[in-house]
């Protein structure tokens, strides 16, 4: 695949839900904190696990998976995929932490406390994005389906994704927050909100202008990289975005489009 990015957003209001006409909500985005980010982070998954964050990066001989200071944007460890893996997303489920490919055909388990590899799995399709509804593991290939497999990667079932009535491809980075499944659309500064019954998108989040041009060098990429921390005592949750290549990590709060 190509490059990815990476921003913090922060959910005052609830996206879950559209308008009484049945078109999705429309959301624009502010930064409420900004993190460092290494620009050598081709940010394919980003999610945090444990109150730690984690991040899968891509590009062949670049590929790896870490864990990160969130404050700092130091990486604390990380494990390298070789020259002739190309990482996607990525998720904990039940301990297990799971990395996709894009073009091997293979899924990497490693122990989510240890980081020691556990084994590896065939997969019949691309690998892009991944996350989990804290039973199925949920994958996207950039097409406008989603897939819901078991922890051993067998298909449960498939779901097509439409925007306005139309099957929304480019489909990427994902993450569950609230039970809807949140995605990247690809080379584009959208992040859809997906009902994960009916494939709808009940909420568009418009993340143009996120990182300045003041930030942007000849090898910034595109926007690509949410993760939810969850709020504790009844605080709000906060989710994160970012980009391929960006130097910057943000945490935004949403802002009402007429």
């Amino acid at each position: 695949m190509r490059r990815m990015l990476i921003l913090l957003l922060f959910c005052l209001v609830p996206l879950a839900v559209c308008c009484r006409d049945g078109a999705p909500r429309r959301y624009g985005v502010e930064v409420v904190q900004s993190f460092p980010h290494e620009t050598s982070a081709y940010t394919q998954g980003l999610f945090f696990h444990g109150g730690e964050l984690f991040e899968s990066t891509g590009q062949y001989g670049e590929s790896s998976l870490r864990k990160v200071e969130l404050e700092s944007g130091t990486v604390l460890r990380r494990l390298k995929f070789g020259r002739k893996y190309f990482a996607e997303g990525s998720v904990v489920l039940d301990g297990k932490l799971y990395v996709l490919t894009w073009t091997n055909r293979l899924a990497f388990v490693y122990d989510a406390q240890s980081l020691d590899y556990l084994q590896a799995y065939s997969y019949p399709r691309e690998g892009w994005g991944l996350t989990t509804d804290g039973r199925s593991l949920i994958a996207s290939d950039g097409s406008s389906r989603l897939y819901f497999l078991s922890p051993e990667f067998r298909l449960e079932k498939s779901l097509n994704v439409t925007l306005d009535g139309r099957p929304l491809r480019l489909l990427n980075e994902l993450e569950w927050i609230d039970g809807r499944i949140w995605a990247n659309v690809y080379t584009t500064d959208l992040v859809v909100v997906i009902n994960p019954e009916s494939g709808k998108v009940e909420a568009t989040v418009d993340c143009s202008g996120l990182l300045p041009p003041s930030l942007r060098t000849p090898e910034t990429d595109v926007l690509n990289g949410i993760a939810y921390l969850p709020g504790e005592k009844g605080k709000e949750g906060r989710i994160f975005l970012t980009g391929k290549y960006w130097p910057r990590l943000y945490e935004i709060r949403l802002r009402a489009l007429k």
